[in-house]
């Protein structure tokens, strides 16, 4: 037995990985329970599905779509409102654009603008969450009752009040998003961080002389990352939509930059008679906003430590 216990303890010295599943065994054996039960779930691999064909897409698809120049605002008014066919598989649009480019080079657009979104929304949700939850009193009351204010209007309406004032483009669109996301993130952080502040780790880092800066982003925020990513996966999709929403009433993306929701305003004069024209660029936005959404379910139920067995 001791020679057993002598050779086990030489190996886990003489092996790193040995030694990282040792120490991280209980951790391990979670994660595994929790990808177990997102297999088991057919529509969370269907979003993921999805979302990896959306991604492959916005990555790939530029090189290899047949009118890239349309997506630059070429014109052939002798093709407009061709219907779909071996040389337009999505149709043509008004100026002789074929859909199907603008429609895959677009997906670049609306994912990048999600991606931006979420960053700079979770940046600032979580550094004034963080601050409010771990400070509390009058910080608290300051960031939170600041966040209220957001939070009471629409964010819709509040994202079309500031990319209408601060002029029509892409930039501004992701920043007015941006602006009106991040108090979802701050009331989640600051729940949080309350409730994670006085843990035993966190007392113990604070008993060691750690710094508040060094214990809010060291020890509380990677132990409430779960909660986080699961947000942010259901909210890309809604991100993308909003972007959508703000191009559709023109206070987006300008012609001829082809973003989903500038593509279909442009499309709804001419329904239901060139009907491929709207449908095609609708349908990649639904694909996109189902799949993320389906993903984030199947993320909430690997990540959420009530769904651990």
């Amino acid at each position: 037995m001791t020679e057993q216990v002598a050779f086990d303890m030489t190996t886990l010295a003489s092996n790193p990985l040995a030694r990282w599943r040792e120490q991280n065994q209980s951790r391990i054996e979670n994660w595994q329970r929790g990808f177990y039960r997102f297999r088991q779930s057919k529509l969370s691999l269907l979003g993921l599905a999805m979302i990896v064909f959306i991604f492959l897409v916005a990555i790939l698809g530029p090189y290899f779509v047949p009118y890239p120049q349309d997506a630059e605002g070429a014109i052939h008014l002798k093709e407009r409102f061709q219907g779909p066919s071996a040389a337009h598989w999505f149709g043509t649009d008004e100026v002789g654009r074929d859909i199907l480019s603008l429609v895959v080079i677009g997906s670049r657009i609306s994912l990048s603008i999600g991606v931006i979104v979420l960053i700079v929304a979770t940046t600032i949700g979580i550094v004034l969450g963080a601050l409010a939850g771990y400070f509390g009193g009058l910080i608290n009351e300051v960031i939170m009752r600041f966040t209220d204010i957001f939070l009471t209007v629409p964010s819709l309406i509040l994202a079309i009040a500031i990319a209408a004032a601060l002029g029509a483009s892409i930039q501004n669109m992701m920043l007015a998003i941006a602006l009106v996301w991040w108090p979802g993130y701050a009331r989640l952080v600051q729940a949080e961080v309350s409730a994670r502040k006085q843990d035993l780790y966190v007392q113990a880092a604070r008993a060691s002389g750690a710094s508040h800066w060094r214990i809010i982003f060291t020890h509380i925020l990677p132990n409430i990352t779960s909660p986080i990513i699961v947000k942010m996966s259901l909210d890309m999709g809604f991100a993308i939509l909003t972007a959508a929403a703000l191009g559709f009433v023109g206070v987006g993306a300008k012609p001829p930059t082809p973003e989903w929701g500038a593509m279909f305003s442009a499309a709804r004069s001419y329904v239901p008679q060139y009907w491929w024209y709207p449908i095609f660029p609708g349908l990649a936005l639904f694909i996109t906003v189902f799949g993320f959404n389906l993903l984030g379910d199947g993320l909430r139920d690997v990540l959420d430590p009530r769904a651990k067995r």
